[in-house]
């Protein structure tokens, strides 16, 4: 017997749109803050954390990267640490795995430097420099001339994550329902109402995690429209079964600091397969998790916007790169293989994919920080990018926390 689907409310005290690990974590911390109320989740997916939530490696950041005193630093740390205790409260399994970040050649040493003052000032436990007899020792099959190694950077399924939240919403009264696609967001009366799929909602106030399709929500409720979501196409190789004893870990290059990719690297998840990736490549849909997905609205928008341009034009060489990993395989492998020369042509094979929403602004800029913005009783999320998922619990409180403040506050 089939289970008839939930009633969906006509009223609540608050609603949440999307239920990434980032939608879901606000919920639960706002059931947190006011035991009782009631709170409603609204996914147009079929199951929880479905797009970005669901198609990534799984790193459990541990804030190496971020500039010292910033948002993403003190969340990323912060989080990292409450993400560990929840799943080992949860019974979810987490890896504190150790990352090596390596140094190929004499020109990275200075990147690597500022990786390392950076890491040492957000305090990452345990990062330590090593010289190159001692990178062996970490990862037997790696070549470099000096590293980090991040022993506290880990792995975890963010999705069995986001469906531990999940239940931690409806255990405290709230409501997630799936399968319900919001059409827009809009003040009203004090308040807010909510068309979607099923009819309206009525709600005191509302956060939008829409993810990729954030901006267009926050337009919808008279948001400005930068900055834009464009969708790049993440697609990972994996090492075959056979071979993953080439990697024990992750291994990351020292990235270029003008960019918010990290490059082609190495993760061995907590399934224990080894992902080497991910390319970059900007698609024609939102959720092109199969290259031949295209859709007419997001084409539009990604050539209507003017930061697509200003972008290309910046970046083009790197833009070439990328289209040359995506297209051909043994480039890519190549590429992987400066690190881990043992790593054959024969070793992989296709691995997953997913797409990353990459905020642009009207100037081309890639945004790399957090974006939250305000319409009176609703709260956007613009841009939540990586670390958000290591984040997300630290995170949630600071949403939270601006969802608390008076609706004429900007």
């Amino acid at each position: 017997m089939d289970t008839p689907p939930p009633r969906i409310p006509e009223r609540a005290d608050a609603v949440v749109v999307g239920a990434g690990i980032v939608g879901l974590s606000v919920a639960r911390e706002m059931l947190l803050r006011r035991p009782g109320s009631s709170v409603v989740v609204l996914e147009r997916e079929p199951d929880v954390g479905f797009h970005q939530t669901g198609h990534n490696s799984g790193v459990i950041h541990a804030g190496i990267y971020y500039k010292p005193g910033s948002l993403k630093a003190t969340l990323s740390r912060q989080g990292a640490d409450e993400l560990y205790e929840y799943c080992d409260a949860k019974g979810i399994p987490a890896r504190r795995a150790g990352k090596l970040i390596v140094a190929l050649d004499e020109s990275e040493l200075p990147g690597l430097d500022e990786l390392e003052r950076r890491g040492l000032a957000n305090q990452v436990p345990g990062l330590r420099r090593v010289r190159a007899d001692e990178i062996g020792e970490i990862e037997p099959h790696v070549q470099g001339i000096a590293a980090l190694h991040s022993p506290q950077t880990g792995v975890v399924n963010f999705q069995a994550v986001a469906r531990a939240f999940a239940d931690d919403v409806a255990q405290s009264g709230g409501q997630v329902i799936t399968g319900c696609e919001v059409g827009k967001v809009q003040d009203d009366n004090g308040g807010v109402v909510v068309r979607h799929a099923a009819g309206e909602l009525r709600a005191g106030s509302a956060v939008v995690c829409a993810g990729a399709w954030s901006d267009r929500q926050a337009v919808r409720a008279g948001d400005d429209e930068d900055p834009r979501i464009l969708p790049f196409r993440g697609a990972w190789l994996k090492i075959r079964a056979d071979r993953r004893d080439l990697v024990r870990g992750m291994i990351y290059p020292v990235p270029d600091p003008g960019l918010p990719f990290l490059g082609v690297h190495f993760t061995r998840g907590i399934d224990d397969e080894v992902l080497i990736g991910p390319t970059a490549l900007l698609v024609g849909a939102r959720d092109a998790y199969d290259l031949g997905t295209v859709r007419r609205r997001d084409v539009r928008s990604t050539l209507s916007w003017p930061g697509t341009y200003r972008m290309a034009r910046r970046w083009w060489r790197t833009g070439a790169r990328e289209m040359h990993h995506a297209a051909r395989r043994p480039a890519m492998v190549t590429d992987a293989a400066r690190y881990v020369p043992d790593l054959r042509l024969e070793d992989v094979e296709v691995g997953p994919s997913g797409v990353r929403a990459q905020a642009v602004g009207r100037d081309g800029a890639l945004i790399d920080d957090f974006v939250v913005s305000r319409t009176h009783h609703t709260l956007h999320v613009r841009n939540a990018p990586s670390p958000a998922a290591t984040s997300a619990l630290a995170l949630a409180r600071l949403i939270a926390d601006r969802a608390e403040e008076p609706s004429d506050r900007r």
